[in-house]
């Protein structure tokens, strides 16, 4: 390959090379910047990941009558059994510990008294969440991300879309090692495409929900660390497990708005928009508290056999200031929109929410690639299964974030210097003067996407979309060999790649189970079996 004559800048070498300024992504930082020199390269803003929508909170055993044992058996019944226990063990054992670490950045947890106040969320046997109000996530980031901020060992780059891992085959002399050096990142301001190099690479990327036409996802979840480290040559795992949250805002006004699961768990009742009926417990005798699955598909009956827009979540009978002090920013956004939340119900549909499968990792974080670890929504560690308990994403950014550092650090010894690396290859590419190509191909992705991947699937409707999905591959491919790259060309690759990903593997899964409910498998084949996919 030859060396190119864009505009490239030069390679740059670090300790640590983190991709994701999240919670998994700063807590790795943060972790290892007590020896090393860490950069954290971040896509658009630093809080714009998914971390800083999260409203629930944290779960972890903090009550005197509540156990491990029952957090992780509601793990594992949430997951239908595809959790792998080791993990769930790690996690939750690993919980208190995370919020106490969380506690000292300054995170501003709710109190009762001498406590941490604890709510309560569907799938959980006891009240276990810790939360900032209804908008926890964005309280940590802020937290994180100050302590980062101030940390003179980290160096902190917004603005960069990362478009490949740095691989043996991108070294000077050419290897076929697999091992990974780093990155390569557009500048989304200068237009340069950089080299950063390392001795370690740590994915924190989330994951991949604007797949999806409906999602709750921010704009940046287009699965770059996963479709990234799949054409590194790293195994992903159970990617047709993507949950849908029950409870998006039906609006024509807001697009995307959650309205969080303590909602529900907090008494709020699901009712039919027309009659009144409250309809959960028709479906399941944990009525509104089921796992996210088992409520999505609920709704997803109502809407569709009475042909409904959405169906209506009401906690109106609830005290006033009661849901005030509970959801102050959702009762501050929907007043917004003319729904007063305290006098009546919430129009809801279904929305895709979050990435249940991913990278496969172990327990320290590690991939398939030696220096590559990975952390977070972009991964497949066995903790979330079939379907994520609500509460345990953010605990698992945290433990995995710091399983990830521990393991680099204990081994530091082992981390060889990084090789010459060859710069990013711009010269025979083109200025593109047709975007509307990739607006045209994401429009259509995420349409096919949700219409035929969705809630409730069947093999002739995977298949349309896989059919789709290889009459694209070609023109992405062909677009991205011809023109310089973009930040939205960038995610147009990893957003099809993602799409193929998904669709294989609920194809591979002949069974419903979790998260995947087909009508051509409508039961459970034992044993429950992982979907890995190898490249």
């Amino acid at each position: 390959m030859a060396v190119g004559q864009g505009d490239v800048a030069p390679s740059q070498a670090w300790d640590v090379i983190v991709i994701g300024s999240g919670a998994a992504g700063l807590t790795a930082a943060l972790a290892l910047a007590q020896t090393c020199r860490v950069l954290v390269l971040a896509k658009g803003s630093l809080t714009g990941g998914s971390t800083a929508w999260a409203q629930g909170g944290i779960a972890a055993v903090l009550d005197a009558g509540d156990t491990f044992e029952d957090h992780i058996e509601d793990t594992m019944v949430a997951g239908a059994g595809l959790n792998r226990r080791e993990t769930v063990e790690f996690v939750i054992e690993r919980a208190p510990r995370a919020i106490e670490r969380l506690v000292e950045l300054g995170v501003p947890f709710n109190a009762d008294g001498n406590s941490l106040h604890l709510t309560r969320e569907g799938g959980h046997s006891h009240r276990r969440i810790v939360h900032v109000a209804d908008a926890t996530g964005w309280a940590v980031q802020q937290a994180l991300l100050r302590a980062a901020e101030a940390h003179p060992n980290i160096t902190l780059l917004p603005g960069r879309s990362c478009i490949d891992l740095i691989t043996g085959r991108h070294e000077q002399r050419y290897s076929g090692s697999g091992r990974v050096w780093g990155v390569y990142a557009l500048d989304e301001e200068s237009g340069r495409v950089e080299a950063h190099v390392a001795r370690a690479t740590v994915l924190a990327t989330g994951g991949a929900g604007r797949v999806y036409q409906f999602s709750t996802a921010p704009r940046g979840a287009t699965g770059d660390g996963i479709a990234m480290a799949w054409r590194a040559g790293a195994r992903v795992s159970n990617m047709e497990m993507m949950q849908f949250h029950p409870t998006c805002l039906y609006s024509l006004e807001v697009k995307n708005f959650l309205i969080t699961e303590a909602v529900r768990g907090e008494g709020g009742h699901l009712k039919h928009p027309i009659t009144g009926h409250r309809f959960m417990p028709d479906y399941d005798e944990r009525a509104e508290l089921a796992p996210r699955d088992v409520v999505a598909r609920a709704i997803d009956d109502q809407i569709k056999r009475y042909g409904l827009d959405y169906v209506h979540l009401d906690i109106s009978h609830q005290p006033p200031e009661f849901v005030k002090e509970h959801f102050p920013n959702i009762h501050e956004k929907l007043l917004g929109l003319g729904i007063d939340m305290t006098k009546e119900p919430i129009p809801v549909v279904p929305a895709q929410h979050y990435t249940c499968g991913g990278v496969l990792v172990d327990l320290d974080g590690r991939t398939d690639l030696p220096g590559l670890y990975a952390a977070g929504e972009c991964t497949e560690s066995g903790l979330h299964g079939a379907n994520r308990l609500a509460s345990n994403s953010l605990l698992e950014c945290f433990v995995f974030g710091d399983a990830v550092a521990t393991h680099i650090l204990d081994n530091w010894a082992r981390f060889e210097a990084p090789p010459a690396v060859r710069p990013w290859d711009e010269s025979r590419v083109t200025d593109s003067d047709e975007e509307v190509v990739i607006k045209q191909n994401w429009g259509e992705i995420r349409r096919f996407m949700w219409n035929y991947v969705g809630i409730v699937r069947t093999t002739k409707r995977l298949e349309r979309a896989m059919h789709r999905i290889q009459m694209l591959n070609g023109e992405v491919e062909e677009y991205y060999r011809h023109f310089r790259v973009s930040t939205d060309l960038i995610e147009l690759r990893n957003l099809l790649q993602s799409a193929d990903l998904i669709v294989a593997s609920a194809l591979k899964r002949h069974e419903s189970r979790g998260l995947h409910y087909t009508l051509d498998y409508p039961g459970m084949t034992a044993p429950p079996l992982d979907t890995v996919l190898v490249p």
